[in-house]
């Protein structure tokens, strides 16, 4: 399974559209563990073109702080299993924390 985590500066950026970076984080789901983490640039803040990307990548699953209603349908279209309202600043332990079921969340900070 391989997640997607929006970041800015290294962190989980609050905005899922407008972060620097995508950190590509590939799990073993039966283990509970992280097994590749790759960081590559964000293509830019395009309408309906993250999803795609994304898609494209071969990830499974967005996890953000906050995301337009409009986005994640755009990614359940694309078969991306999308996690709103994430909190934390680090990618590797978000993922850790949602494969235990341990992840913080709260509202979806983005309302468009």
């Amino acid at each position: 399974m391989r997640y997607a985590i929006p970041v800015s500066n290294g962190k989980l950026t609050e905005h899922f559209g407008h972060c620097e970076h995508f950190a590509l984080i590939d799990v073993d789901i039966e283990r509970k563990a992280i097994v590749r983490k790759e960081l590559v640039a964000s293509p830019g803040h395009e309408p309906g073109l993250l999803p795609v990307w994304l898609a494209e990548e071969g990830v499974s699953a967005v996890i953000a702080g906050g995301m337009g209603s409009r986005a994640q349908t755009l990614f359940r279209e694309n078969h991306i299993e999308v996690i709103v309202g994430a909190r934390g600043d680090d990618p590797e332990q978000i993922v850790l924390n949602h494969m235990k079921g341990m992840l913080e969340t709260s509202d979806n900070i983005c309302d468009h």
